[in-house]
């Protein structure tokens, strides 16, 4: 299928109902929803102010369930491209363990729960915002973007970067700062995260007919981005310590991560054969999911510990 080709239901050999606990998880995109919980823990802890931690806990239930709802319709509108691809043809909606309907009434279910758990026992204006999360998701960057720019990434990546902030929101009513550097730390770390993945993965992509950087623009364009990016990342990742947000551990930690990062996009950007390419670019991706959850784990322990935030610029 060509970028801008319109959705059409995939033809499916599903029984229906025949889908066992196990596959109603893997919708939820639970590699996805341990991001999704950990950075909002996170933006939890690290938002000034007070929470009784039976909201705390509500908040994280929450955002998760949101964020597996959203995983849930995307699988329900990407069955027809999943099918196509060696990495995600075993999802429940290809194989037939689900039908697209049943998955579809999930994920809507799940949606519709999570906004009015999280409006009416804690935050209106975070639901507001998980509200606009799934949204994002799924009707703009899964509905609108991705089958349609190579930028799907870059303004996609939006949709993962919100749940610190939805839950900084719960605590604190209001988007501070502070929110947003924790915000742009997942926001600048999705297009080099996932153009390294495209890079290993452009013929699977390329079968799909999803308009991935490399299948669009070529490989040595994605190789200069993926290092433009990474360049971006740098003040990114100081984000938290100008806002206040974080303090020492978290600045000496995440100086020493991102310069790991960046060799690892340097090597990307300089090699010279495909396979180098490939190596390079399976290392900076298996690297990248480090690089954020330690940062998000550094921020989360400096307030556990008690260690305390810079003075702040911003």
């Amino acid at each position: 299928m060509s970028s801008g080709t319109a959705h059409t239901a995939p033809t499916l050999a599903a029984s229906g109902g025949q889908g066992t606990a196990g596959d109603y998880v893997v919708l939820l995109k639970p590699r996805v929803m341990y991001l999704v919980v950990f950075t909002a823990v996170a933006g939890l802890f690290a938002a000034p102010g007070e929470m009784h931690p039976w909201f705390g806990f509500v908040t994280i239930l929450c955002i998760a369930l949101g964020g597996g709802a959203s995983g849930a319709l995307n699988m329900w509108y990407d069955a027809d491209i999943d099918a196509l691809m060696t990495r995600t043809a075993k999802r429940p909606i290809p194989s037939g363990a689900i039908l697209p309907g049943e998955a579809l009434g999930f994920g809507m279910a799940l949606a519709v729960a999570s906004v009015l758990m999280l409006g009416l026992l804690v935050s209106v204006p975070a639901a507001l915002l998980l509200a606009f999360t799934i949204f994002f998701y799924v009707v703009i960057y899964t509905m609108g973007l991705k089958r349609r720019t190579a930028q799907n990434i870059v303004i996609g990546g939006a949709a993962g970067a919100f749940p610190p902030m939805i839950s900084w929101c719960a605590v604190t009513g209001s988007i501070d700062p502070g929110a947003i550097a924790l915000f742009m730390l997942i926001f600048m770390w999705t297009p080099p995260h996932f153009w390294a993945l495209a890079l290993y993965r452009e013929v699977d992509y390329g079968n799909a007919g999803v308009p991935m950087l490399p299948n669009v623009a070529g490989r040595d364009a994605t190789k200069k981005q993926i290092l433009i990016y990474t360049l971006l990342l740098l003040p990114a990742a100081a984000g938290p310590v100008m806002t206040g947000t974080a303090g020492w551990l978290y600045a000496a930690g995440a100086a020493i991560l991102t310069t790991r990062f960046l060799h690892d996009a340097v090597c990307i950007w300089k090699a010279t054969t495909r396979d180098a390419e490939n190596r390079a670019a399976r290392s900076l991706f298996r690297f990248s999911i480090l690089w954020l959850f330690a940062l998000f784990a550094l921020i989360l322990a400096e307030k556990l510990i008690g260690i305390p935030a810079f003075g702040g610029l911003l």
